[in-house]
């Protein structure tokens, strides 16, 4: 396992909403862990580049309904 960290823009001012959704991203295969900027305008995802490449760490929160751009 090869954990690789990236960094995303929250799109969106955070509620309960975006928050729920974030945390249904754990069940993705290959994440590990995410953080939220103490700002709270940004995400950090730790996951597992061999199971995930950066494109598919984005498009699965864009899929998730999470608006987040790499930084």
């Amino acid at each position: 396992m090869t954990k690789v960290r990236i960094d995303f823009q929250l799109q969106h001012a955070l509620d309960d909403e975006l928050m729920t959704r974030i945390a249904g991203t754990y069940s993705i295969y290959g994440i590990q862990k995410i953080r939220l900027a103490p700002s709270e305008d940004g995400l950090t995802v730790e996951y597992d580049a061999t199971r995930l490449r950066p494109a598919e760490v984005h498009a699965a929160f864009t899929r998730a309904g999470i608006p987040v751009a790499p930084k």
